[in-house]
């Protein structure tokens, strides 16, 4: 679904994450930062404890963080997965691509 999500946008490269630590993955891949959203101040100091953890393994890999929007600070995977296996319209809250996907999956309601 994040491929999709991201199709035709070249600077985005969609990789599973093997089993170990995400500094070390991020490592493997070369990569510099890692992006991490949030949603409210209780997402910051979880995301703040796992920055300090990842900094102190791998000084070279910044964590970056994004505030959602107004509109979308209450969004969860859990919200929309209840929301989509109660034939509720989830295309609110995700691309279009992912609300087939779980329209598909899941059985739900896509329009």
């Amino acid at each position: 679904m994040v491929e999709e999500a991201f199709r035709g946008e070249g600077r985005v490269r969609v990789t599973p994450l093997p089993e170990g630590l995400l500094v070390d993955c991020a490592r493997a891949l070369g990569a510099r930062a890692l992006l991490r959203g949030l949603r409210g101040a209780g997402d910051l100091e979880y995301e703040q404890q796992l920055a300090s953890m990842n900094r102190a393994l791998a000084p070279e890999v910044e964590s970056v963080f994004l505030m959602a929007s107004e509109r979308h600070r209450f969004v969860s995977s859990s919200l929309v997965r209840d929301v989509a296996q109660n034939g509720g319209d989830v295309r609110l809250f995700v691309p279009p691509g992912v609300a087939a996907a779980l329209a598909a999956r899941l059985g739900a309601r896509e329009a």
